[in-house]
């Protein structure tokens, strides 16, 4: 972990983040500054910084004044004053992915000191020490009391947005040292998370090979943490390591393994049997499933993503094919349950607004009517006072701001390179 502490050092002082007052234990970057003992929580900042988020984003863009009041409240209510993501619904922990989902918020209304301080905390407390730049996915209250790593695994998708917000960091502030970070980590994860089968044929792994390679004839595969945007802008600046062949990969996972539903629904995990190249479901008993629910909803977001910035016909016809389903459903009842079987039976009998979000980004391509009613009927009833639904729902809170920053509206140097 020592190689990379000079860098963010040095990103992080440009910005003064020294100069800020902190209640929990002073910024410091070196290993020791993980936190044995766990304070009380103490806010980014109390003040409501609404009206600079609100100039930050250009007037034509949608859903302003909602963006950025939320934007503030979350700042409030889940960003400690060191900068860590807390999940209050999951025993106080924090994660890798809300550092990550931090980090691209922060940079998509362009709030540079937000973004340096999650970037901080992240880098000083979710080293995996195993000389990679890699974040360890989950941190919290350990057995013994303490406070720190529970399990030092990573998640890919989180590095993939934590790299994503750097690339877009360097773009928008022009500052090189998130660039090189960005690119540190690059070479870790498609050394580390990336797969290759006996054809040469290379596939994002959720995570680390010990864990998802599950013997030479078979891996297990989220669709949910396949992001082609991402892949196609890594390309842009790592030119290198053939990004690009995650993209054809991404799509061929996502496609072939619609055939697993009889309705056509992504699913949360799926296996990939390596020698017959076929999709199989999860055993029931695991604890992780072949089920549509909580992990798919953000498929529709990340191929959205591809759709809008990158005209992808791929995306465009993968979003028509697997969201046939949920959009009968819609139509026939007008709302949606929130976990579904292969069958298309559904699980549960409760709905969840951050599946009403990320289908309304899919739907704002396909079919801007049902976008329109979701947003109508479901989201924006759940919307109050900064929050949408459960004021502790951390998830839906970024999934259900994610989902309202249209694609288009992103600022077009942030995504091509120059």
């Amino acid at each position: 972990m020592m190689r990379y502490l000079p860098l963010i050092a040095a990103i992080v002082s440009q910005i003064g983040l020294y100069s800020c007052n902190h209640d929990s234990s002073a910024v410091s970057f070196s290993a020791s500054n993980q936190q044995n003992s766990m304070p009380s929580f103490t806010p980014l900042s109390t003040d409501d910084n609404y009206d600079a988020f609100l100039e930050a984003l250009p007037e034509q863009t949608q859903n302003r004044e909602l963006l950025a009041k939320s934007w503030s409240s979350y700042r409030r209510l889940f960003i400690q004053s060191d900068g860590r993501v807390i999940d209050f619904q999951a025993k106080d922990r924090s994660t890798s992915e809300g550092q990550a989902y931090a980090m691209l918020r922060a940079v998509l209304i362009d709030d540079a000191a937000t973004f340096a301080k999650t970037l901080n905390w992240a880098e000083n407390n979710l080293q995996r020490q195993q000389n990679d730049s890699l974040w360890a996915w989950k941190w919290g209250r350990k057995k013994d009391g303490s406070w720190g790593t529970i399990d030092s695994n990573f998640a890919s998708d989180a590095d993939i947005d934590a790299i994503t917000a750097l690339i877009f960091a360097y773009r928008r502030w022009q500052n090189p040292q998130y660039l090189e970070l960005a690119r540190i980590k690059l070479r870790d994860l498609w050394k580390l998370s990336t797969f290759t089968d006996s054809s040469q044929k290379r596939y994002l792994l959720p995570g680390p090979s010990h864990a998802f390679v599950r013997n030479s004839s078979t891996i297990y595969l989220n669709p949910s943490y396949l992001a082609p945007y991402a892949f196609r802008i890594f390309a842009q600046i790592d030119p290198e390591r053939d990004w690009l062949s995650l993209v054809d990969s991404s799509y061929q996972v996502l496609e072939k393994s619609l055939k697993l539903s009889a309705v056509g629904l992504p699913s949360d995990w799926v296996g990939l049997n390596l020698e017959t190249k076929e999709f199989f479901a999860l055993p029931a008993a695991s604890n992780i499933q072949t089920v549509y629910s909580f992990d798919a909803y953000r498929i529709w977001w990340r191929i959205a993503l591809d759709a809008t910035w990158f005209n992808s016909s791929q995306a465009k016809s993968y979003l028509q094919k697997s969201s046939q389903h949920l959009q009968k459903e819609w139509q026939q009842k007008s709302y949606l349950l929130a976990s579904i079987d292969l069958q298309g039976k559904p699980l549960v009998d409760y709905e969840a607004t951050s599946q009403y979000a990320m289908f309304h980004v899919a739907m704002r391509i396909l079919k801007p009517n049902i976008a329109q009613e979701i947003l109508v009927k479901k989201i924006l009833p759940k919307y109050q006072k900064g929050t949408w639904g459960d004021r502790s729902a951390y998830y839906t809170q970024n999934l259900a701001w994610l989902s309202l920053f249209n694609p288009s509206d992103i600022p077009q140097k942030l995504i091509q390179k120059e």
